[in-house]
């Protein structure tokens, strides 16, 4: 019997996590030949994070091309591309080395795009910058809002970048920008992204691109490889296998 993919992915990660931060590259990459649009990612992410209404690190799009008999139809996940040029950064006007928004390079988290809560000032300036709409500002929502009851559930603290965040008055993140971040917080628990794991298709792949015995880098170079919106030069770390959906619809 063949081994699932997903513990070849979390043996990949033990041993990616063993090299020195600035030798990894963290990369995933989405075979939509998999993907059945079942949104499973999109939910575990919601719930892994905590996330309020309307607010989606995984949103996944459907496009439908062709017309009878012969339509198809095509699912696309759609996380943050954690760019290596990230428009985004450069659109946010608190800088310098305590910034909301920056490229990390150290830790586990090297080569992700996160966001400080403590200093974003909520001005939304980094959310139409981002040619991808990965972005969203929390306009402190509840799922449970309008009912008899808050449920509990919805208060308690998320865990986004190894910090508690409890979702109560005005704390943070209420009134920030959001975003996808690899869940930075399960990798330095020596675990995959939430949507990597709830995939049901298996059409994703997470690991360090630049160990040539990782799972990502052989399905890469076995692959014809896409990314989105290549024209933009933002370098991004989220790649696709090939499709001509996405070349007509993400092409530029």
């Amino acid at each position: 019997m063949d081994k699932d993919i997903l513990i070849t992915m979390q043996e990949d990660l033990e041993r990616a996590l063993q090299r020195p931060a600035l030798e990894r590259r963290w990369a995933m990459l989405l075979d939509l030949r998999k993907c059945v649009g079942c949104h499973a990612c999109t939910i575990g992410c919601v719930s892994e994070n905590k996330l309020p209404p309307k607010l989606y690190y995984r949103p996944v799009f459907e496009y439908e091309q062709g017309k009878y008999p012969k339509p198809t139809r095509t699912y696309l996940p759609r996380p943050c591309m954690q760019c290596d040029k990230p428009p985004c950064v450069t659109a946010c006007p608190v800088k310098g080395p305590d910034g909301a928004t920056w490229k990390e390079t150290k830790g586990i988290g090297t080569g992700i795009v996160p966001v400080n809560y403590a200093r974003c000032i909520g001005c939304g300036k980094c959310v139409p910058a981002c040619p991808y709409q990965a972005r969203t500002m929390d306009d402190g929502g509840f799922h449970t809002a309008g009912t008899p009851e808050l449920q509990k559930y919805e208060t308690l603290p998320s865990f986004e970048y190894g910090k508690k965040w409890p979702r109560s008055g005005k704390n943070q993140p209420i009134g920030n920008a959001r975003k996808c971040h690899f869940c930075i917080h399960r990798l330095a628990n020596g675990m995959l992204p939430m949507c990597i794991t709830t995939c049901i298709g298996r059409a994703g792949y997470f690991g360090d691109e630049s160990d040539s015995k990782s799972l990502i880098a052989q399905v890469k170079k076995a692959n014809k490889i896409q990314i989105l919106k290549a024209g933009k030069g933002t370098a991004p770390r989220v790649y696709y296998v090939a499709n001509e959906t996405l070349e007509v619809l993400y092409g530029k």
